[in-house]
């Protein structure tokens, strides 16, 4: 549930936005990503998200629709534009993002009385961003989602800090803490615990986390020093990274996200998960595309056999 847009990648690596003469159009926004993740992966995946009612939000329903994700939930806005994102490449770790998302985004326009609770509900796993936070009427129906899944096992809180859509982290703590609240697993790289916690050492940071309230498992991405997962049962492992040739570095996470629930219905222990998740993220660091680059389970096996995320890209 959350953000859905247009990203538009530079064809050319290296250069600045004002030296870019052509671009690729993919789907994307972090959940909308996680989605197809999933369903690469062989996940029965549907979105909660909003567009405009123009030709690059046919084109998200058309693009979703052909990597498997259920749009049924996914709503027109006539007043405001679909959202388009752009990136500037510069491997292996500068990836500025430029997003457009003004007068202001459809996906921040999801209502709390349009929400299918039963369908969240029934869900398997919920995975919900803290950009839905940012701004009302999306802030409230990401907590109305969070809030119905009240005993379900897997609801995840991705704490996916955007700071240009926010006036001050100060500002954000008070909505994550009422998020952590309700979910049952807290994912997030440093930055992101540090905003919604206060901590940035690892093992603080998912410490804070699990005594939030629901949050069973806390999961800190450390970039090149892997991932770390803490659970509420004292359970810790620390995964390194899969080494990759970077390309672009910004579906990584998504990819992560999509094989960490993967990992958690077919019930694989956690260093399992976390060895396929980091894969999966090694995967699509090593392409350009972030949806489309999403890995499929043999691609997983491939590069963890290989030893490096750089595999020659399915079809």
């Amino acid at each position: 549930m959350g953000r859905l847009g247009v990203d538009l990648y530079p064809l050319q690596s290296g250069v600045g936005l004002d030296h870019v003469e052509t671009y690729r159009r993919f789907l994307g926004g972090s959940p909308a990503n996680v989605a197809v993740a999933a369903a690469r992966l062989g996940r029965r995946t549907a979105l909660v998200s909003r567009t405009g009612a123009d030709p690059f939000g046919a084109a998200l329903h058309r693009d979703l629709k052909n990597f498997g994700v259920d749009d049924r939930w996914v709503t027109e806005v006539a007043a405001y534009p679909t959202p388009v994102t752009f990136c500037e490449l510069f491997p292996p770790d500068d990836f500025p993002l430029y997003f457009y998302r003004r007068p202001k985004a459809p996906d921040l326009e999801i209502h709390p009385h349009e929400l299918d609770l039963d369908a969240i509900r029934a869900a398997r796993v919920l995975w919900v961003t803290g950009t839905g936070l940012c701004a009302e009427p999306s802030r409230s129906a990401t907590l109305e989602a969070l809030h119905a899944r009240a005993g379900r096992e897997v609801t995840v809180l991705d704490l996916d800090w955007r700071p240009a859509f926010w006036a001050d982290p100060a500002e954000a703590r008070p909505y994550y803490a009422e998020a952590l609240r309700h979910a049952t697993v807290a994912v997030g790289n440093l930055d992101e615990c540090e905003v919604a916690t206060g901590e940035r050492e690892p093992y603080a940071a998912a410490r804070a986390l699990l005594a939030t309230g629901a949050v069973r498992l806390a999961v800190v991405k450390r970039g090149p020093e892997g991932v770390l997962a803490l659970a509420a049962d004292g359970t810790a492992v620390e995964v390194p990274p899969l080494p990759v040739e970077v390309v672009n570095g910004l579906g990584a996470g998504d990819a992560f996200g999509g094989a960490l629930v993967h990992g958690l219905l077919a019930g694989h222990d956690l260093e399992r998960t976390l060895r396929h998740a980091n894969a999966a993220g090694a995967i699509v660091a090593g392409r350009l595309a972030c949806s489309s680059a999403m890995p499929y389970a043999e691609e997983i096996a491939e590069a963890l056999a290989a030893g490096t995320g750089t595999i020659p890209e399915k079809g």
